[in-house]
Parts: C-alpha cells; sequence; structure tokens
C-alpha cells in the first residue's frame, strides 16, 4: 500500500483502507475524482452572490414598477376627482339658478294675488264695496217659517 500519500496531504486517517472490498463493482462504481470543500464553497457562495445581485435588481425593477403604478394611480384618481367636482359644481349652479326663479315667480304671485291687486280688478269689473243701501233685511214672523221662491213652506225644528 501506498500510505505516504496520506501523510503528506492529511493528518486523518482513511478507514476506508482497513475495511474489506466486496466486490469489483463497488471499487469500479466510485469516482476518481474528489472534491474540494473550499472550492466547493467558493462556487457554491459565487452562485448565492450572484442570486443576490439578481434578486436584489429583481426587487429594485420591481419596486420601481410599483412606484410608478401608484404614481399613476395617483394622478388618475385626480383627475377623477376634478371631473366629480366639476360636475358638482354644475349641479350646484343649476339649483342656484332654480331657487331664483322659484323666489321670482313667488313673488309674482304674491303681486298677483295681493289685496290691493284684487280690489283694483274688482273696480275695474264695475263692483263695489258693500254699502248699507244694499243690505235687504226680511222680517220673520214668530213661528219661524219662511216661504221659497218655489212657494214651498219651510220651518225650524224648535218646538
Amino acid at each position: 500500500m501506498d500510505n505516504i500519500k496520506y501523510y503528506n496531504d492529511s493528518l486523518a486517517y482513511d478507514f476506508e483502507m482497513f475495511m474489506p472490498h466486496n466486490t469489483a463493482q463497488e471499487v469500479q462504481g466510485k469516482d476518481n475524482i474528489v472534491k474540494l470543500p473550499k472550492t466547493e464553497a467558493k462556487v457554491r457562495a459565487r452562485r448565492n452572490a450572484a442570486a443576490k445581485h439578481l434578486s436584489v435588481s429583481a426587487f429594485a425593477v420591481l419596486a420601481s414598477v410599483m412606484i410608478l403604478a401608484a404614481l399613476c394611480g395617483n394622478i388618475f384618481l385626480r383627475l377623477r376627482i376634478n371631473e366629480v367636482n366639476s360636475e358638482i359644481n354644475k349641479v350646484k349652479s343649476q339649483i342656484d339658478a332654480a331657487k331664483s326663479e322659484r323666489t321670482s315667480l313667488s313673488v309674482q304671485v304674491e303681486r298677483e294675488i295681493s289685496y290691493s291687486n284684487i280690489e283694483l280688478e274688482a273696480t275695474e269689473l264695475g263692483m263695489q264695496k258693500m254699502d248699507k243701501s244694499q243690505v235687504k233685511y226680511i222680517r220673520v214672523n214668530d213661528k219661524n217659517t219662511a216661504v221659497t221662491k218655489d212657494g214651498k213652506t219651510v220651518t225650524s225644528s224648535k218646538d
């Protein structure tokens, strides 16, 4: 056996030397490649660094897209708010115009219905205020009966 190669590289024992070899297939199935842990760790570290760089850049892109989307949404919402406010102002102006028209119509109606206007219209039609000469008194006898123009007699029910 060639034990010198083990003493040059490492102080650890290789217990496989003391194990019995069962078959020739086991020997052929083993790879002759020895992986050094330091180089494997360096490769793994490089992959992790590349993955971190990729994930950081992907995060930066994603964050910038989200910020851009938020800004666009904000602008859209502000535009919509302005449109709704202008519609509200149009409706308020229409309401104010309707209120002023209502006020003018109510004033006009009050002018038409006022007592002095009614009195003026009555005098124009030939009407006049009532006097004592226009009052006709009816005398009723003690029996509380009256005769209508049809000739029927009406009596009160206070007997």
